[in-house]
């Protein structure tokens, strides 16, 4: 009587000694596999689109602005507040922000910078939160831009009269300072310091040194022109002017009365001009 097989192993199979498949070759005559048979090993791994986040990144003020920042703008509004923002007028991107930024400093002077979130200066402006991290990383680039926003635009010096140039800008700063927001603004920068360093450096850098530098190239200009004296301390008669506008309006809640920029203004070239030649208006 012939005996029954007894039982394979696995390590009696031939691909599991040699590593192939069991074709009844010698392993010296199986091909190679070709590239298409292993081309799911060698695929590298999708590369995400530009400006995709795949990590809530340094300075960003919630932890969901990965998932946020990647999806639409509106994702997480209500479909009719979508439908609404999509109506003929202004771009909607255009509207959104400037929504933001009112939204901005109001949550900021109810709460403080310390108790303004994303969350709620979403709500206020009616935009998904979507829409906030893809413009500002952080609460600091979204305050400095609603503080920027508050500011009116400072005119383009004329050139030729440099009280007439004068008087233009520091109108403008007058009325900056008039405006009770700016007290609010000053105040909470002025707390703030100790507390947010960075944030009140880049506000001077990005908001008051270019409308500063804007008196000073007036200043400069007038000197070079001959109506102003050579030696005048040009950042010393900046900040006079300025600071005389600008406390002025701290320190009384009352419009300024007509005629102010332009005494303020006299008065300081009445020391620096030239033979009176910068007081002479156009």
């Amino acid at each position: 009587m012939r005996t029954p097989p007894g039982p394979v192993t696995p390590d009696a199979r031939p691909e599991a000694a040699t590593g192939t498949p069991s074709t009844g070759l010698p392993p010296s005559a199986v091909p190679a596999p070709s590239p298409a048979a292993t081309s799911e090993a060698t695929v590298p791994a999708p590369v995400p689109p530009p400006g995709f986040v795949t990590a809530t990144a340094p300075g960003t003020w919630c932890a969901d602005a990965a998932v946020a920042a990647n999806a639409p703008e509106d994702a997480d509004r209500p479909r009719d507040t979508r439908e609404a923002a999509r109506r003929p007028g202004r771009p909607r991107s255009e509207r959104a922000e400037q929504a933001i930024l009112a939204a901005a400093i109001e949550a900021v002077g109810e709460n403080g910078i310390d108790g303004m979130s994303c969350e709620d200066v979403a709500a206020r402006a009616g935009v998904g939160k979507a829409t906030l991290y893809r413009r500002w990383q952080g609460k600091e680039d979204l305050l400095i831009a609603a503080f920027a926003a508050m500011r009116r635009p400072m005119p383009e010096p004329g050139g030729e009269s440099v009280r007439d140039d004068l008087v233009a800008l520091l109108t403008v700063v007058a009325e900056d300072a008039d405006d009770p927001r700016y007290a609010q603004q000053y105040a909470l920068l002025h707390g703030a310091g100790v507390r947010y360093p960075r944030l009140v450096a880049r506000y001077k850098e990005r908001v008051v040194e270019p409308r500063r530098e804007l008196v000073r190239s007036v200043l400069r200009r007038g000197v070079e022109a001959g109506q102003l004296r050579p030696d005048t301390d040009v950042e010393v008669a900046m900040l006079l002017l300025t600071g005389a506008v600008m406390a002025r309006g701290k320190h009384d809640l009352t419009p300024a009365a007509p005629g102010f920029v332009d005494s303020a203004v006299d008065e300081l070239l009445r020391g620096i001009a030239a033979d009176g030649a910068a007081l002479r208006s156009s």
